[in-house]
């Protein structure tokens, strides 16, 4: 039996779930938030410094694979095999999803990334772009943005420096970004020991260093709503970790309180969304399994996905909304542009001597460089598109998951030990974070012969590493170790990284920055939403997060699905006044 209809209903409440709650219950609207996870705040934190109970097989932070996880293949000649445990990414689950244990990067796309092929092709010509990458222009501008990115950063109480402030580039701040209408909300800190080595050395090479954006307040911040967080304690656990005092902006300390203290707001844990039901041209309704296995149905005027990557695309996937992608045709676009993120370039520099206090930390708080990035740099001779921002930070050395020695170090046995209580406290970390470009044959679809624990199909994921990707990483890699190489004191070794694997692989964590499957776009023939993400094809269902993403920038996510989150709040609230398709 369906129960009593809402305004909205809401698939995850996390950010993109909080933002909307927040801003639509503010208009009035009665609004439903569906969350497959367990409801938690601040007082589940405070008994934390369990490093074991933090990695991802242990920790309630993350997807259980036991219950639903996602079957890999590099090719269409592979059969496609299950992830048993979390490695490459680690999606969150809960009350604030990902945005708990997030380590607060928060970023804004270059202007070039929304524009990726028109501007590619404009400086470089067609033939540029390889036949086989799917890169296209995300049908909305970085300007028609930027007011979104803007209301983010100020609600999340972000610290960091401008650097190019309406058309005007700053002194101190990131020279390539784009224009900003206002100052970053939060002044930075006091760079720590680490990042500023690191910044002396890559000024010393006449590079343009600037703070690292950091969702983790260095001082008492009161945003617009009223909302006042603490500052920092520098615990060192950010990263996989919820914060105690709530100095990172997470949903459960910003947007979901203010939703919920509207009394317009109402979250049900436990619920397991399998299916949105439509008439072909409408949502209707919601049908998830409750805590106790039993199949409920919330009919809703409006429905909006607002969990993770997969987790929305397989949905519309399994309710047969829209067209699915197909590799072999080339034709739908369900699926379609599944981009990740490309590591692999790095350099690690060990000193003797060195004190540098790794075990405190702040998640985001460091140093970084944007000469690599997008295409700030000429590729006409090199052979790639795209590039990666380039940082090093302070975000706390956990005991246990930062154990980095010298090469040549035994893996195991007395020496090994003798490295580890030599080097904790005395390495400096310089890494590229790059781009990952879409191509035709990467692409997620629902796995023939897997399923979960309601006997529903996996999302099979079909991605591998490309030459573009390997040529990027190549030429990334001794730019960083020249940076390295420099630092002051002279290290004592640096080990350096430059290549990718034969094949991309899910063990080591790399990411957890999955995008696409629901790309934005100014045409049905190759989108699922428009710019105000509103489904073409069903004017009442909007999908919001990174799957969003037609290609993956060398930046972190957050800030840009955030932005998008209120830009399809937004589009909501337009839709309620006169329903149709937005333009």
């Amino acid at each position: 039996m369906a129960l009593p209809e809402v305004d909205v209903v809401i698939v995850g409440v996390g950010w993109v779930g909080g933002i909307i709650a927040s801003e639509l219950t503010k208009a009035g609207l009665n609004v439903v938030g569906l969350e497959r996870g367990h409801d938690r705040g601040i007082a589940d934190y405070q008994v934390k410094y369990d490093e074991i109970r933090g990695m991802g097989t242990r920790s309630d932070m993350f997807q259980n694979t036991a219950l639903e996880t996602w079957t890999l293949r590099h090719n269409l000649r592979e059969a496609a095999l299950p992830l048993r445990e979390l490695g490459s990414f680690l999606p969150g689950t809960g009350v604030g999803g990902a945005g708990v244990h997030w380590s607060g990067q928060t970023w804004r796309f270059h202007p070039r990334d929304f524009t990726i092929r028109s501007s590619t092709v404009e400086r470089y010509g067609p033939s540029f772009v390889p036949d086989s990458m799917s890169i296209q222009d995300w049908g909305i501008t970085y300007d028609q943005l930027e007011p979104y990115y803007d209301k983010f950063e100020k609600m999340a109480g972000i610290a960091g420096k401008a650097g190019n402030l309406r058309g005007q580039v700053q002194p101190g701040g990131n020279p390539f970004e784009g224009p900003r209408s206002n100052e970053y909300p939060v002044a930075y800190p006091t760079m720590p020991h680490a990042p500023s080595i690191f910044q002396a050395a890559a000024t010393k090479l006449g590079y343009k260093v600037f703070p690292q954006p950091s969702a983790t307040l260095p001082s008492v911040y009161t945003n617009p709503d009223g909302v006042t967080r603490q500052q920092c304690n520098y615990c060192g656990f950010c990263t996989r970790y919820g914060c105690e005092v709530g100095a990172k902006a997470d949903p459960n300390v910003t947007v979901i309180p203010l939703a919920l203290k509207t009394g317009k707001f109402e979250i049900r844990t436990g619920a397991n969304v399998f299916q949105i039901k439509n008439d072909g041209a409408q949502a209707t309704s919601v049908l998830y399994h409750d805590p106790l296995g039993r199949v409920q149905e919330q009919p809703a005027g409006i429905v909006v996905l607002g969990a993770y990557v997969f987790n929305n695309v397989r949905l519309l996937l399994l309710s047969r909304m829209g067209r699915p992608y197909d590799p072999t045709t080339r034709s739908g676009v369900v699926g379609r542009n599944y981009a990740y993120q490309t590591g692999g370039a790095g350099a690690t520099a060990f000193f003797d001597n060195l004190t540098l206090n790794r075990f405190m930390g702040s998640g985001a708080i460091g140093a970084a460089i944007d000469e690599f990035n997008a295409d700030n740099f000429d590729h006409r001779d090199l052979g790639f598109i795209g590039g990666g921002s380039v940082t090093s930070g302070a975000g706390g050395a956990l005991p246990i998951g930062s154990l980095a020695v010298p090469p040549g170090t035994p893996t195991w046995g007395l020496n090994w030990k003798h490295a580890i209580r030599k080097y904790y406290d005395s390495v400096i970390s310089v890494g590229a974070q790059g781009e990952s470009p879409a191509y035709y044959s990467h692409f997620l679809d629902l796995d023939p012969t897997h399923r979960d624990a309601y006997g529903t199909p996996l999302m099979r994921i079909t991605f591998d590493w490309e030459d573009n990707e390997r040529k990027m990483v190549a030429w990334l890699a001794p730019k960083l170790k020249a940076i390295a190489d420099n630092l002051e004191p002279k290290p004592k070794v640096v080990a350096s990284s430059g290549t990718l694997a034969a094949h991309y692989g899910t063990v080591p964590y790399q990411s957890t920055h999955n995008t696409g499957g629901a790309i934005i776009g100014g045409d049905p023939g190759t989108s699922v939403v428009n710019n105000y993400l509103q489904m073409w094809d069903f004017q009442n269902l909007w999908v919001v997060g990174a799957c969003n993403f037609p290609q993956n920038a060398g930046f972190n996510p957050t800030g840009t699905v955030g932005a998008l989150a209120y830009r399809a709040a937004d589009g909501i609230a337009r839709y309620v006044k006169n329903p149709g398709p937005l333009v």
